[in-house]
């Protein structure tokens, strides 16, 4: 027996070291770098966090002609990724980030309501991801404050000229990324955003070009640094990290320097994590409102059920069961479909008739049928007036939502 004992104990060992280990999570996004411009250039330190997990394209802009059509622009899809919901809940429309509804709590907020011990920070090229976007100290956006926020440095015109070349944003994107990378390494806050400007002005000034090429190899240096943060962190302490990178918007196809619509180059983004239990929602077209949730299931964070029912991602991390819902309404007939997980199952299929969430309220949903899950359909006749109507599909494994829209 005792030739046994020894395998067996490094066993309990070791499953007690993953389960005892921190989660500490951090999402870097880089502006403006689509899924092509991204394949074509050498970046080895994205090549390595993809080889410890995986790289993937995805999109942004909500679901194109429908009720959740979101601008590709920077700050929508900023907002995007920090909430996991659209435009159409969160609504930021553009970069003047006129009147968020901050009633679609971000991943910050979450975290500091539901274990409020742990570390939040922001290192930034752009003021406005902490002061507007996720509204730190403001009062109806949760009075959240970062425990480490890094950032404004785009108004410091004394230590970083504002010259036409933009390569001070270059400066400030260095900075950021070597704070971070202190930072980390120092004090290794619990959920982190770190935002990279420079790639999406070299885009919008040069377009498809050498310099777009050169600024997408600078960024991935800039990654480097915190990516070896995190990898000293995880050798010298107990501590499980998950990074996720991404970008904001792709471009347009003429020449690249511009943004905002639908086309589908515009459309197109990517995603590269290190997290190596991706579920089969990660190389099936993910979305950027997906970094939200999966980030939250890293870390193990429960969502309250009022927000959960809202939430537009999925999570590409550990199991789901069900994703991409869709509804619809033809004489009378309401037919539900969704994507499903190849297992046997069951799937609650729930509906509310108002959206008082919108406005800080509470919607009640009616259980309207189960169904199969494994069928991904579910279909049921009613009598249904003109409005907007919110499906939530409830598995044991995850919840997704869709809207149904009778004009």
């Amino acid at each position: 027996m005792k030739k046994y004992l020894f395998p067996i104990l490094l066993l309990i060992s070791l499953t007690f070291n993953v389960f005892s280990q921190e989660k500490k999570a951090i999402f870097i996004l880089i502006d403006g770098v689509p899924a092509d411009v991204l394949e074509q250039v050498n970046t080895p330190i994205l090549d390595e966090v993809a080889e410890a997990g995986g790289y993937t394209r995805a999109y942004v802009g909500g679901g194109k002609g429908t009720y959740s059509e979101t601008p590709t622009i920077s700050a929508p899809g900023y907002m995007n990724m920090v909430t996991g919901v659209w435009a159409n809940k969160h609504n930021v429309w553009g970069n003047g980030v006129k009147a968020p509804n901050y009633n679609y709590w971000n991943a910050f907020r979450i975290l500091r309501h539901v274990a409020p011990e742990k570390k939040i920070a922001i290192f930034s090229t752009w003021l406005d991801n902490r002061t507007k976007l996720i509204g730190e100290g403001l009062p109806n956006a949760g009075n959240i404050m970062f425990d480490y926020a890094f950032d404004g440095f785009e108004f410091d015109t004394i230590t970083f000229p504002h010259k036409p070349d933009r390569k001070y944003i270059l400066d400030i994107d260095e900075l950021v990324s070597k704070e971070t990378a202190r930072y980390i390494k120092a004090k290794a806050p619990d959920l982190s955003w770190v935002y990279l400007e420079f790639t999406d002005d070299m885009g919008h000034k040069f377009g498809d070009s050498p310099e777009m090429v050169d600024a997408v190899r600078k960024a991935d240096n800039q990654i480097g640094r915190i990516w070896k943060a995190i990898k000293e962190r995880e050798s010298r302490y107990d501590e499980d990290w998950v990074i996720v990178v991404t970008t904001d918007h792709g471009r347009t196809l003429k020449d690249g320097k511009g943004h905002g619509g639908q086309s589908e180059r515009e459309r197109t983004t990517w995603i590269v994590t290190n997290h190596t239990d991706l579920n089969t929602r990660f190389q099936d077209n993910p979305a950027i409102v997906d970094v939200m949730p999966s980030i939250l299931a890293h870390m193990e964070v429960g969502l309250p059920n009022e927000l959960k029912s809202e939430i537009d991602g999925v999570s590409f991390v550990k199991a789901i069961s069900v994703s991409e819902a869709h509804a619809s309404l033809e004489n009378n007939q309401l037919k539900v479909t969704w994507k499903a997980a190849p297992k046997n199952a069951a799937i609650e299929v729930h509906m509310a008739h108002t959206n008082y969430f919108a406005k800080g309220g509470k919607d009640n949903y009616e259980l309207i049928g189960t169904a199969d899950l494994s069928k991904g359909v579910f279909e049921k006749r009613l009598s249904l007036e003109k409005g907007t109507y919110k499906i939530l599909l409830k598995t044991a494994d995850n919840w997704v939502n869709t809207w149904l829209v009778i004009e």
